[in-house]
Formats: structure tokens, sequence, C-alpha cells
């Protein structure tokens, strides 16, 4: 790493370290390469390449159905037409001279480099910014001419050797600007789209220029370092996924932060959705700490999971060194009942917890279990109506038969008269002839 960080160096850097993990508490300013214009020369010669890239490539639909000389050709023009299009982005002389780069290794055991990084004494090097003709101070003027505050509000109409061209008082500029700044926070309000412009100028300039007095709106974004929670978590492929957007981003934005907001006015209504989408995704914070419990904060957090339909399982797996051996047998049993079944938890509960560990590591991999910590809540079910238990409703008053008695009135029930044995009789049903039903029928 140390040799690699020496070839490094070599670009023109400062300075260039060399780590196993990445130093996440580094503290520094991190600078981006910015788009510049290819030289004449380079841009002829790209598109000599992409002709002859074309060329070699007509008639066949991969490497493998060519022949090895053409193969080889066509991985060197390839080569060089990806190292002219490098050239498309490229640092500020002026941060390399004073920046410096981490070499460290990745996840995957391959060598991680990130260049841009300023040490804070050598920013104002690095980033000179113009000074603001309003904070300059004339040299020429004398204390005697610095009236205290408040004093100017008072005017002396008989004071006729005031000097022309004397400042208005500061707590006179404090009345006027406190009316402008309540008259733009109504103007703002009336303004949804340019609200928005306001608010992702506000986070851009502090979560990719580290300027928090870039915007007029009193909103800080708080970025959580999840690197001292969990170990390793920065070098895995979902934090490259994040870094590579963060620097997607970063690469198109303008050297100069003051010309940020003009920058976000150009993009259109979806690019500057997606922007904001990402500054607010990186303030995001859902850590379960021990001695900071925020339980609305936390269930705020899974209603976001669940409104994202978030599913971890792809970027997350139950190993030994993730879970099974952090936690008891018990808990690794209870993993592999829920993931796989009874049956294979009853086959390891034996065995000693090294080893419980590595075989559930076996038996879980593939079936998507997770801790509960890791599960996004399924969604609430909303209310559904319903009858009473037999699904009819109870009659109404008017449906109600009336007996004529009043609540908590005896009912009367009149005696029916029973028929008697030769009344019963007549009116039993005559027998009917089967056969005769049956020709009748027929007929």
């Amino acid at each position: 790493l140390r040799e690699i960080a020496g070839e490094v160096q070599a670009e023109g850097w400062k300075w260039a370290e060399a780590h196993i993990d990445y130093p996440h508490a580094h503290g520094m300013r991190r600078f981006y390469p910015q788009a510049v214009d290819l030289s004449d020369e380079d841009e002829a010669r790209l598109d000599a390449l992409s002709t002859e890239y074309d060329e070699l490539a007509e008639g066949y639909s991969s490497y493998d159905e060519m022949p090895e000389d053409v193969a080889e050709k066509l991985q060197a023009v390839s080569d060089e037409i990806d190292a002219i299009s490098a050239k498309r982005h490229a640092y500020d002389p002026n941060i390399i001279a004073h920046g410096g780069v981490f070499v460290v290794l990745h996840h995957d055991g391959t060598v991680r480099i990130e260049r841009g990084f300023v040490r804070p004494e050598d920013e104002a090097l690095a980033d000179p910014q113009p000074e603001d003709e309003d904070d300059a101070i004339d040299p020429e003027a004398g204390e005697d001419e610095q009236a205290e505050d408040g004093d100017e509000d008072v005017q002396d109409f008989e004071d006729e050797d005031e000097e022309p061209g004397k400042p208005i008082s500061d707590s006179l500029i404090r009345d006027l600007s406190a009316h402008r700044t309540l008259a733009l926070r109504v103007a703002l309000g009336d303004k949804p789209g340019m609200a928005l412009v306001a608010l992702t100028h506000t986070l851009t300039a502090q979560l990719f220029y580290s300027y928090a007095e870039a915007g007029c709106l009193e909103i800080r974004p708080t970025v959580t370092p999840l690197g001292g929670h969990a170990a390793g978590i920065e070098d895995t492929p979902l934090a490259a996924r994040a870094s590579a957007a963060h620097d997607a981003w970063a690469e198109r934005m303008p050297r100069d932060v003051a010309d940020l907001w003009g920058f976000i006015v150009a993009l259109d209504d979806e690019q500057r959705v997606a922007l904001l989408a990402h500054c607010a995704s990186r303030t995001v914070n859902a850590l379960r700490l021990p001695w900071d419990r925020k339980p609305r904060t936390l269930q705020t957090a899974d209603r976001l999971a669940t409104a994202l339909t978030l599913d971890v399982v792809k970027d997350w797996t139950p190993t030994v060194d993730s879970y099974l051996g952090r936690v008891t047998k018990a808990h690794i049993l209870e993993a592999v009942t829920e993931g796989v079944s009874e049956d294979a938890a009853r086959r390891i509960a034996d065995m000693k917890k090294p080893d419980m560990a590595q075989e559930a590591e076996q038996l879980l991999a593939g079936t998507g279990w997770l801790p509960a910590v890791l599960r996004t809540p399924e969604p609430e079910a909303e209310p559904v109506e319903t009858k009473d238990a037999e699904g009819i409703a109870p009659p109404s008053e008017a449906e109600a038969p009336d007996t004529g008695a009043q609540d908590g009135e005896a009912v009367e029930v009149e005696a029916v008269e029973q028929p008697t044995d030769t009344e019963a009789e007549a009116a039993e049903p005559e027998p009917v002839d089967e056969e005769a039903a049956y020709s009748v029928a027929a007929e």
C-alpha cells in the first residue's frame, strides 16, 4: 500500500497515506474533480479511436468470437479511449498542490484510492475565497468615525458638520433586515417550487462544500458516520453504491459555491428532486444506541422503511462475523428455527457454540432470514367496517314487531286453541296414488 501511495503522490499531491481501513475520523474537507474540455488533439484522437473501435468490432458480438490478434488490438483501443475520456474530469491544480490521497484496502481485497482531501490548515491555500467588499475595513477610517450602536438613530438636524458619506447605523440595518427577512419568509411560503430550490441549495452547500453560511435557510444537515458502529460497513458493496452516488453528483457541482444557486435553478424538476433526495438520504439516522433512546425517531424510521418497502436481504447475510458468532446459543437456535426448521435447530442443539455458529451459517445461507432489528414492518391494515357476528344488522325500531309492551313490562300471550282429534284427522292430507301421479306426469 505504501508503494502505491508513493506512486499516486507522484501525480503532484502534497501527501498520500496508506491505511488498512479507511480513516473515517480524518475530519478533512474533500474536493472532487471538475468537468474540463478536452484539447483539440485529444478530441481528434478520440474520434479516430472510436471509428477504429467500431471497425474492429464490426461483425463480432463478443471478444470470444474474435481472433486473438483482433481481440488484443480492440482491447488496446478501448483502454486508450478510457484514458482520454478520463481527462474530461480533472482536479484543480491548486487542490492537488495542497491536498492528499488515502490508499486503503477495499472490502474485496483490492486497492481503494480516494483523492482530494485537504487538511484544515491547508484549506485557505487550496480554496482561497474572494474577500467580501462589504466586510472590508477602510484603513483610513478612524475609530472616531465608528459611532456606537444606536447613536445615529437620533438625528440631530442642527448638526451641519455631519459627513455626507457616513454609513447608517447597525441597529437600523438590523431593523430593516428584519422586515426583509419576514417578507422573504412569507414570499417563500407562497412559492413551493422556489422553496424546493432554496432547500436543495442549503443542503447541497453544506453536504458538498462544507459551507453552512452559503445558504440563508437555517437548516443544518447532520451526517452521522457509521464506521464507528459497525466494523467494515464503509467497505461493503452498499456503502460503495452510496459513495458512488455522492461522487457522481459532486463531479457535476460547480467549482465555486457561489455558482451553486444557478446550477440548481438550471436543473430540471426531476434532477432537482433527485438531488434533494440524495441530500436527504445522507442525513438518515436509524441507529439504536443504548445511551440515546429515541423511540419516536425509531418509530418514524420503521414507517420510512415500510414506505420504501426496504429489503435488506440482498445486502446483508447472517454469518459468524456479522451475527451468529456474537449472540448466544439460544439466539442461534431461534434463527435456525425461524429460517430453516425446528428439526434443523434440534440437530445442532448439542454442538458447542463455535461449531453451532458455523453450521448455522451454512443452514441459513440463501434463506433470507433477518434478525428483528433488520426486518421491515408490514404495512398497517386499514380498519374495515364489519357487521355483527352473523353478518346481519339488527332490525330497526320500525321493523321490530310491536308487542304493545313497554320496557320492563310483562307481555301477555294469548292462548291458542288446539284442534280436537277429529279436526286434526280432517286436516290431514289424503294419501296420493303414486302410480297415478307418475302417469299424469308422463302424459
